[in-house]
């Protein structure tokens, strides 16, 4: 049995243990705030061109842009894989993770032979790519400390070349996406070839499209825009989802602490209570003894 002086250490060791993980809670609580600001901004711009270039691509015309071009033989995927920088967000990244393995064995069990490369972004994601048998393309790490537009350029400027040159026949993501504070959930998207949302597409009979440039002229300058764009929704999605996440996970983790201390007080006090007895006990006995002499 732990004596007194190890039951109080341990009290003050959980106490000081639960104020770190109440900041923690209450910084990860102000992070979210702007990350779910930036997110909500983006949402709405991304549907409006997702929906633009939905009516572009089911317009009447035989130009097809390459980066609709569904190739036959799929020989070579890149998946893009969006982790966090830093732990102490629960299940976050070991969800992200668990998924992509899944997304590999599907991949590997639709295309027998398909070579799989990786794009690990985030520092989690780095490790894990480090001892994965897959092949990494180019590591993004430390990308979230200070999220900037420009890693969504240089990771879409990667992937659109890399099709363009038939290095890759596919591209996916697979990211968490910020559904509410209390959900975050993984996604898995497809990023080339596009494959144009028809729920969002305005029907052919109530619109006559009249090009002004050429649609080709018009799909060159989007599509990459598009590209650019979904990358970026999805690592302020991820940004979003890893706040909410650790937020929960302190949150959690000082309550946790709390019981801890609360338990720990009562067998305290417990111990404490049997060593007063038992020198009032001996006190007792000796006084009786001295007392009969």
């Amino acid at each position: 049995m732990a004596t007194l002086r190890e039951t109080r250490d341990r009290i003050t060791s959980v106490k000081n243990t639960s104020k770190i993980t109440q900041a923690m809670s209450m910084v990860a609580t102000a992070k979210l705030r702007r990350a779910q600001d930036a997110i909500t901004a983006a949402r709405p711009f991304a549907q409006q061109v997702q929906k633009i270039l939905g009516n572009l691509a089911m317009a009447d015309t035989e130009f097809v842009h390459p980066f609709f071009e569904s190739r036959k033989t799929v020989s070579s995927i890149a998946i893009i894989a969006v982790s966090s920088d830093r732990g102490l967000c629960g299940a976050f990244n070991t969800n992200m993770l668990r998924v992509l393995s899944s997304r590999i064995a599907a991949l590997e069990a639709e295309h027998p032979g398909v070579t799989i490369n990786i794009i690990p972004v985030g520092k989690r994601s780095v490790n894990a790519a480090k001892k994965a048998p897959q092949a990494v393309v180019q590591e993004f790490n430390d990308v979230f400390g200070k999220l900037s537009y420009d890693t969504a350029v240089d990771i879409a400027d990667l992937v659109s070349n890399g099709f363009l040159m038939q290095n890759f026949d596919r591209v996916e993501i697979v990211y968490n996406e910020f559904v509410t504070v209390m959900r975050q959930e993984v996604r898995t998207m497809q990023l080339l070839p596009i494959v144009p949302d028809t729920n969002t597409v305005t029907s052919k009979q109530s619109v006559d499209y009249i090009f002004e440039p050429s649609r080709a002229d018009i799909l060159d300058t989007l599509l990459p825009m598009y590209i650019k764009l979904q990358v970026w929704r999805t690592l302020l999605d991820s940004n979003a989802a890893e706040h909410a996440a650790r937020r929960m996970a302190m949150e959690n983790a000082t309550t946790n602490a709390r019981d801890l201390i609360k338990t720990l007080q009562l067998i305290y006090n417990r111990e404490r209570q049997a060593a007063i007895t038992k020198e009032m006990l001996e006190i007792v006995g000796g006084a009786e003894a001295l007392s009969s002499n």
